[in-house]
């Protein structure tokens, strides 16, 4: 049986992969700062837990696995008077210092990018992984930073595989509902709005959290020969959408729900947890087309059992099999700025983001 570390595991993405394994055999260990501990939709499955800032890991943390897949890290863009310099350099080095350590130990090292690297596409066509990177956030600027280092420190004893998601949907104990199709489905069940930040004209790829574990399943499995950094995109050819489709396909599947705008002046605090920050006049530059051919063919055993359509549909009965109402969905431990700015106004976390004692 492997042994897997999971550093990030109460996270929206790490909460649903760490059952996941488990209920497939594989021995899980967790390592958190608990930022969105709280954050429970659902009741996560109990899993071997240590609670420790990602940054402060060290040999005697890793020593004795056979895989560590690096989830930690800051999903969104920095707020307040914080620069990205404080928010990212830090995700990088200890990203960089940790797959150092896995390197050392002869620990394989799994680390989840984004498609969202392709960022402002300039050419209508599937991208593929030798395809020019355009990011337009700093947290896929880290994505690509991450991975440059990663390429770096690889050589015939280490091969880290670097996963590009496209936008994971789908249920999880700790579900977020900032990310698009998440955010849509909660708003139609909960509001019967279906509330588009943008015009919807952006392309995104979207792939369901259960396909993402899976492609972290078929990686630990893995027994490559490589020398190199591995990248490989993740999700299928047929689900890379348009914003305004996806919520079209979400308006269609909820009874007497109603598509609207956000529009750019709107500023109540009604809409504020929705909001994307990084959309301008209604405008989203960040669109892309991915291609998924290369994971096809090289990763032994993987294939998206999901479809974007089956996906929201599945989403939607769990959501309302829970009876998510507005006061659930508003929750601010399901969006990740809100609820990081939080503890930070309260003077929970510093501004460094580590806990204050």
């Amino acid at each position: 049986m492997k042994k897997i570390l999971i550093v990030g595991h109460q996270g929206y993405l790490g909460s649903r992969l760490t059952e996941y394994l488990q209920e497939r055999g594989y021995d899980c260990c967790g390592i958190d700062t608990g930022f969105f501990e709280s954050g429970k939709l659902t009741t996560p499955k109990p899993v071997t837990t240590v609670i420790k800032d990602a940054r402060l890991l060290s040999e005697t943390d890793i020593k004795g696995f056979d895989v560590l897949i690096l989830l930690a890290g800051i999903s969104n863009d920095p707020f307040g008077h914080m620069t990205s310099e404080q928010i990212y350099d830090p995700t990088r080095d200890y990203a960089l210092n940790i797959a150092g350590m896995c390197k050392k130990l002869g620990v394989k090292f799994i680390y989840p990018s984004s498609c969202s690297v392709y960022g402002a596409a300039v050419e209508d066509r599937l991208l593929d992984e030798d395809s020019p990177t355009n990011p337009q956030t700093s947290y896929s600027i880290n994505k690509i930073q991450v991975e440059e280092g990663l390429s770096k420190i690889s050589d015939d004893t280490f091969s880290p595989i670097a996963l590009r998601f496209g936008t994971v949907y789908g249920m999880s104990p700790r579900i977020r509902f900032d990310v698009v199709i998440n955010m849509l489905c909660g708003l139609a069940l909960s509001t019967k709005k279906v509330t588009l930040n943008s015009n919807g004209q952006a392309w995104r790829p979207h792939l369901h959290i259960d396909d993402a574990c899976e492609s972290f399943r078929c990686c630990i499995d893995w027994e490559n020969n490589s020398d190199k950094l591995i990248v490989l995109n993740v999700g299928r050819n047929e689900d890379n959408y348009k914003v305004i489709d996806i919520a079209k396909t979400i308006h269609s599947n909820v009874d007497d729900s109603e598509l609207t705008y956000l529009g750019s002046d709107a500023n109540d605090e009604e809409n504020e947890l929705i909001k994307d920050r990084k959309i301008q006049d209604g405008v989203d530059t960040r669109t892309y087309k991915v291609s998924f051919d290369k994971i096809l063919k090289i990763l032994p055993g993987f294939e998206c059992k999901w479809t974007v359509e089956e996906g929201i549909k599945s989403l939607l009965k769990d959501l309302q099999d829970i009876g998510l109402n507005k006061d659930m969905f508003n929750r601010k431990e399901f969006y990740r700025l809100q609820q990081i700015e939080f503890l930070h106004k309260e003077k929970l976390i510093n501004d460094e983001l580590f806990w204050i004692k």
